[in-house]
């Protein structure tokens, strides 16, 4: 008779446990750890940030674990350290997202030349699967999210319903098909800095448009997509990503508009007015007084134009995703946080 015991199935032992996010992940072996650790030259043991609300510690060592579990190979540890860091800004607010009973997610747009060494992919499906770098990476901050910083739904998180963003959200440009310069050199860096930029969205809502031959009409349908009456940006100042795609972007190019052409139209004229504002959606007039004395707005006027970017820099414009005649809009979440960017050591 053999009384011996089956061998533990590695893969359900951590499925079994609040360290997945319900998916299989690699087993953190010292082999493995050690060769994770080694996409990077920072010590092991440094200190990149306490992760909330839980607070736990995420060292170079406990990011690298995150980084093995989530599928992600060593070269891409330096953008999970990179991502990290810049997320752990107190403007980003992290733990006011960890707790919200929305769904916003921080999306990673990654720029260089290191997200092209790598393989972060920005054409055809950049939001969907397929793209080990862009899952992976992008996989280990919400693991981290959740097994350091104890956002789990139901425990931490009040999520209403969550959304796909937030099981990974990294995406690269499509350099390749832009016609204009890319979004970190629209913040001023240079096409060689290897940069990051994180901003606090929904998964992204898709404008269809394959009518539109000349930019105004076109960037009227996608003003209309970003003023949804039920988005935050409609009521608070709040961050939005729209990623245009190649050909949506190469209609404004022939018709002699440059990005900054693209991003001032958009700023300036996305919104609604008052009267229909009070319609439905997140309507409450006090949090237009709160706009009020920076923007002078007036919730009793019906003809007063409320635009969906209070601040310029509040818009994310790049171009990503394949040819075909479609911009995805990222709604941003509600207000408590401010998009971050900045150089990461490669």
């Amino acid at each position: 008779m053999n009384d011996m015991k089956p061998a533990m199935d590695e893969f359900e032992f951590f499925l079994g446990k609040e360290w997945s996010d319900g998916l299989p992940v690699v087993t953190p072996t010292e082999a493995r750890v050690a060769r994770m650790l080694a996409g990077t030259a920072r010590d092991p043991n440094e200190l990149i940030g306490n992760i909330p609300p839980a607070m736990e510690p995420a060292t170079v060592r406990t990011v690298a674990i995150h980084a093995l579990m989530a599928g992600c190979k060593p070269e891409y540890l330096p953008v999970v350290l990179g991502a990290l860091k810049l997320m752990l800004r107190e403007e980003f607010n992290m733990n006011g997202v960890q707790g919200t009973m929305h769904g916003a997610a921080p999306l990673m747009i990654v720029s260089g030349p290191y997200a092209q060494s790598i393989g972060i992919h920005g054409g055809n499906g950049c939001f969907g699967p397929g793209f080990r770098a862009n899952a992976s990476i992008g996989r280990a901050i919400r693991l981290m999210m959740m097994n350091l910083g104890g956002g789990i739904a139901g425990v931490a998180s009040a999520t209403i319903f969550a959304t796909p963003l937030r099981y990974t959200a990294c995406i690269t440009e499509n350099i390749e098909r832009s016609p204009w310069e890319s979004l970190s050199v629209s913040k001023g860096y240079k096409p060689t800095d290897n940069v990051i930029t994180c901003a606090m969205v929904e998964s992204p809502r898709l404008t269809f448009d394959d009518v539109s031959q000349e930019p105004q009409r076109l960037l009227t349908g996608i003003a209309d997509s970003m003023a949804a009456m039920g988005s935050w940006n409609m009521h608070a100042r709040s961050d939005m990503v729209v990623a245009m795609g190649p050909q949506h972007a190469s209609i404004c190019t022939k018709a002699g508009m440059s990005r900054a052409d693209v991003h001032a139209w958009l700023t300036q004229r996305a919104g609604r007015k008052v009267r229909d504002l009070k319609g439905g959606g997140n309507w409450r007039p006090e949090r237009v007084r709160a706009l009020a004395p920076f923007m002078q707005l007036d919730p009793d006027d019906d003809d007063c134009f409320i635009p969906v970017i209070k601040e310029a820099d509040d818009l994310q414009l790049m171009v990503a995703g394949g040819w075909g005649p479609c911009t995805a809009i990222c709604h941003g979440w509600s207000g408590g946080s401010k998009a971050v960017h900045g150089v990461y050591d490669v």
